[in-house]
């Protein structure tokens, strides 16, 4: 029994080395860092995570923070989490290319670091839009409405991954229709309800025929909206990207110029985030590096079977 004992203990330890091993690593605390969590995308980007963790553990610690735009905030925002010790680090980058430092120190201290909406220099798996796509979509509408001809702007926005491909992905489609002339395409409306109104006052004082507008996001397109009626202008619709709950409202007022919206899924973008990173905690590494969801256009037509965001 003497040497039968210790045999005993020693498997038993085995069994339990095993099974905390099998367990993987707890999910203790998670961050986000945002563009603006005065925009609701980013406010469902937040629920996505926080249910997406609490469904891996209903304990965990979901912190996030809004940077306005401001990369220095951003920054210390990392570098904060960092030192709480973070498992997990969500990041929607200001500046793709200048964050890279931060998210160096982040994947060096061991925390896995999820791009979502936009790229991130040196983030361990990247999860957005086929951003390209919603500016094909939201601009293939225009032409064909315009029946390949007639003046049209882009509303332009921060230098950022996902708003580059929207309009690149605009651009290559008007440019299969040489009867559409990009009036603007250059003009930073912040990606704001009350920079799409401000540069659509410019826009509409410098051009007097505008026929359509491809706006990079939902609230710069309602700011549109906003200027056109303000200024009285007629004959010009709006599309633009997010299939945001504004966007909603105005799809369903007849009285409203706009008129389509390449839908995210903000909600599932970071759901999926914690998802993958959790999973790269473990050591279960996906099999590419970026995830592009879908971008159905929403319009006048189909709105009422679009489901909105807050769902995976």
């Amino acid at each position: 029994m003497k040497r039968i004992i210790p045999v005993l203990i020693a498997s038993l330890s085995m069994v339990a080395m095993v099974s905390a091993s099998a367990a993987g690593k707890e999910l203790k605390a998670v961050g986000l860092t945002v563009a603006d969590m005065a925009n609701p995308f980013f406010v469902a980007m937040g629920k996505g995570t926080e249910d997406a963790a609490k469904k891996i553990n209903p304990n965990v610690k979901v912190t996030a923070l809004s940077t306005k735009y401001d990369l220095n905030t951003q920054v210390g925002q990392i570098e904060n989490f960092i030192a709480n010790k973070v498992d997990l680090l969500l990041v929607n980058a200001v500046d793709p290319k200048a964050i890279a430092p931060a998210i160096k120190k982040a994947r060096d201290a061991g925390i896995i670091v999820i791009a979502v909406d936009v790229g991130a220099a040196g983030a361990d798996y990247t999860v957005m839009s086929d951003n390209v796509g919603a500016g094909v979509n939201a601009c293939q509408y225009i032409a064909k409405k315009l029946n390949g001809k007639g003046n049209v702007v882009i509303v332009n926005g921060p230098p950022v991954t996902s708003v580059v491909d929207r309009v690149a992905g605009c651009k290559k489609e008007f440019a299969k229709t040489p009867g559409i002339k990009v009036l603007s395409d250059n003009q930073d409306a912040g990606g704001s309800r009350d920079g799409g109104m401000k540069v659509m006052q410019d826009l509409l004082t410098a051009n007097p025929k505008i026929d359509a507008v491809f706006a990079i996001n939902d609230p710069t397109g309602i700011g549109a909206e906003l200027a056109i009626k303000q200024a009285k202008r007629t004959g010009i619709f709006i599309t633009a990207v997010d299939g945001a709950p504004d966007a909603v409202v105005a799809l369903k007022d007849p009285n409203s110029i706009f008129e389509g919206s390449s839908a995210q899924n903000p909600y599932a973008m970071a759901n999926e985030g914690v998802k993958v990173g959790y999973e790269m905690m473990n050591g279960k590494k996906p099999a590419k590096d970026v995830l592009l969801l879908p971008v159905p256009l929403v319009t006048k037509v189909n709105v009422k079977d679009y489901p909105g965001w807050l769902k995976e």
